[in-house]
């Protein structure tokens, strides 16, 4: 299976590099793309909306050759991994492309709903969102990530554009919510999430009317590819079912 995987904020596609091993080794082709604003070289953020970041991923897809004869009158052989932000991002590719998908795996991720952005209340700096001081983040956040990894993430950590934090996500095409989803749940138990839904909470709507919805727990912070790299990787294929 083609597995595409989306970071979230002030990450590139370098930062999966301790969880592919494991998909690899189990016989899928795994892609990690660094969405525009993120990779080297790129120095001006004016003007990069989240939709950059859709349209970015939905040009990958397209131009993936997905070795089994799925086109777009069938179902897809297209696995999307979203991180925390990265999670809307593939939402809306699903929606764009849903006779691609095969699957979508949110990891500490929800995804949100139209008319909505990711996050408009980190700190900006210009055209930029930088990785703010760790004392912005509640403790949840923060589980496991000692501070040597602590400091690797900020080592390695891009501004966002802050387009993609603040433009409101776009979603289009009911036929998304019969696209299989997996959670995988790392700073809110699975209970927490199942009590939003029943609750009908905002965060929660798209969650609500996905038709094949699975939650596996997998207790740390929110940056597993950094603090559970190996268990992520289970995880990843345990809804992908290898």
């Amino acid at each position: 299976m083609q597995i595409v995987m989306i970071p979230g904020f002030w990450l590139d596609g370098d930062s999966w590099s301790e969880v592919t091993p494991a998909l690899v080794a189990a016989g899928h082709t795994v892609h990690t793309p660094t969405l525009p604003g993120k990779r080297p070289g790129d120095t001006d953020l004016a003007g990069i909306g989240l939709r950059d970041h859709v349209d970015a991923v939905i040009a990958f897809v397209d131009a993936l050759d997905g070795g089994d004869g799925a086109d777009d009158d069938g179902p897809g052989q297209v696995t999307l991994v979203g991180h925390s932000g990265g999670g809307t991002i593939a939402w809306a590719v699903a929606d764009a492309r849903q006779s691609r998908i095969e699957r979508v795996v949110f990891v500490d991720a929800i995804p949100m709903p139209a008319g909505t952005c990711i996050n408009d209340e980190l700190p900006v700096e210009g055209d930029g969102v930088p990785l703010p001081d760790w004392t912005l983040f509640e403790p949840e956040d923060l589980i496991d990530l000692d501070d040597a990894l602590r400091e690797r993430f900020r080592a390695i950590a891009k501004p966002e554009p802050v387009g993609v934090a603040h433009e409101p996500t776009r979603l289009d095409d009911d036929a998304r919510f019969s696209v299989p989803v997996t959670v995988i749940a790392c700073q809110f138990p699975a209970d927490l999430i199942r009590q939003a839904i029943a609750n009908e909470r905002e965060w929660a709507g798209e969650l609500a009317g996905m038709q094949q919805l699975e939650i596996i727990e997998l207790p740390t912070g929110h940056w597993p590819q950094f603090t559970k790299p190996v268990e992520l990787g289970a995880s990843i294929l345990t809804a992908v079912g290898g």
